[in-house]
């Protein structure tokens, strides 16, 4: 029995010093990581205060977002009235483009014989005042008065 004995305890021995190794590794990491505790603590709490931050910062930023969207629909709306304008005038603006092209080439077309004479531009209605009339409107006269 003294050499089953033997045969154990040199089998503790070989087991025990990987063993040893280990436990000398781990205590040294151990250490390694008690010495940077400090440093690992102040990281935490740095991530903690960051977090802290961004959470505080969530309402603010969705007040900011609401309040430029709202400036923003105000802006989109403001452009679509403009724009809606815009297409009135243009419109309005083709409509008497079509209506004085067309008095000028009636006009153009009528040649004053010798029997007829042309009617003087002082003959036309002056009942409207001069800053009342559209700006189409002084282009007809001017195009009527260009004809005589």
């Amino acid at each position: 029995m003294d050499s089953l004995e033997l045969l154990i305890n040199l089998a503790i021995i070989i087991l025990l010093i990987p063993t040893i190794i280990y436990v000398y590794r781990l205590n040294k990491n151990l250490n390694l990581l008690r010495q940077n505790q400090d440093s690992l603590a102040r990281l935490i709490s740095s991530l903690n205060e960051a977090t802290y931050k961004a959470e505080n910062s969530i309402p603010k930023l969705k007040s900011v977002t609401e309040h430029s969207s709202e400036n923003l629909q105000e802006v989109i709306d403001n452009a679509q009235n403009l724009k809606d304008d815009l297409t009135f005038i243009n419109e309005r603006a083709d409509n008497l483009a079509d209506r004085l092209e067309n008095v000028i080439s009636a006009g153009r077309e009528m040649k004053p014989t010798s029997q007829q004479a042309p009617i003087p531009v002082s003959s036309y209605p002056q009942e409207v005042n001069e800053d009342e009339r559209s700006l189409a409107e002084m282009e007809l006269l001017k195009a009527l008065r260009s004809i005589k």
